[in-house]
């Protein structure tokens, strides 16, 4: 996890304080169980002793419960109702559930919605089925915007200059691998000009295949993700151009519907983005 920028810690609205505190919350992922200062310390980038501060105010807070025998710290009831909270708040997760029960009774694949959470996109919606036992993903559980099919879909969901700000966040992070990853990312844009879908066939997980689409709605939240994904010897690339993906993008587009989003593309615009140098080679252009 990356400090604070420079540019927005010298924002004089920007409270640092807040902002490393709830680094610390960040810090714990599902099924983390108990962390200590140290391991706090080293995936927020935060010094120790300022960790230590840290976490003494979100126990007197009542966001993380203390296990002295241990030295270590795991969320207390006050931290989780907030992402309860926040869940109930999704009306777009409780409608698209049946959605995504009927996607995965079809294909016997694991569909989920998310959101992105820095250089990542976060579950918070979650269908798996007995025949995705390969899938171990829940409601909280995180995946890469750079190399998964949903964070790919995400990322071609943006505008071009929250595109190009994500692209600067995920070269950061990701350093020296960042190359790679952009090559991928520019390869997804193709794809999802031309299908109106992105897929990740070993990218993000080697035995994982997966199809993408995002979801775009006109109440200026999102964009969401639904991704569609099982173990890649049974969503191969050939399916899941050919089915699984085809079948995403009408469930995504029948939500989209259902709450009053927008309408797909015409097969005119999309063939315009299909042009050398149109569109999608230009916002490629950008993620360098």
């Amino acid at each position: 996890m990356k400090r604070t920028g420079k540019k927005t810690a010298t924002d004089r609205n920007f409270v640092v304080a807040l902002s490393r505190g709830l680094d610390v919350l960040r810090a714990f992922h599902p099924n983390d169980g108990l962390l200590g200062n140290q391991e706090i310390a080293a995936r927020t980038n935060l010094p120790k002793p300022t960790v230590s501060r840290l976490t003494y105010t979100l126990t007197k807070l009542g966001y993380l419960t203390p296990v002295p025998r241990f030295e270590k710290y795991q969320l207390a009831p006050a931290a989780m109702a907030l992402g309860y909270a926040a869940l109930a708040n999704l009306g777009v997760r409780h409608l698209s559930e049946p959605f995504r029960e009927d996607m995965m009774r079809a294909t016997g694949g694991a569909v989920a919605i998310g959101g992105r959470d820095r250089h990542s996109m976060i579950y918070f919606g979650q269908s798996r089925g007995s025949e995705t036992v390969g899938v171990q993903l829940d409601v909280g559980s995180r995946v890469p915007i750079a190399t998964s099919a949903m964070g790919r879909a995400y990322f071609w969901a943006l505008g071009e200059d929250d595109r190009a700000e994500l692209s600067r966040v995920l070269r950061e992070h990701y350093g020296s691998r960042w190359p790679k990853m952009r090559d991928g990312l520019e390869r997804s844009g193709e794809t999802v000009a031309k299908y109106g879908f992105a897929i990740s066939v070993g990218d993000w997980h080697d035995d994982i295949g997966a199809a993408g689409v995002a979801l775009r709605l006109n109440d200026g939240t999102g964009p969401y993700a639904f991704n569609c994904g099982a173990p890649a010897f049974r969503f191969t690339e050939e399916r899941l151009i050919n089915d699984i993906g085809p079948r995403l993008l009408a469930m995504v587009r029948n939500i989209e519907a259902a709450l009053g989003g927008l309408m797909p593309l015409s097969k005119k615009d999309d063939s315009k983005k299909l042009k050398s140098g149109g569109k999608v080679a230009r916002v490629a252009e950008g993620i360098r």
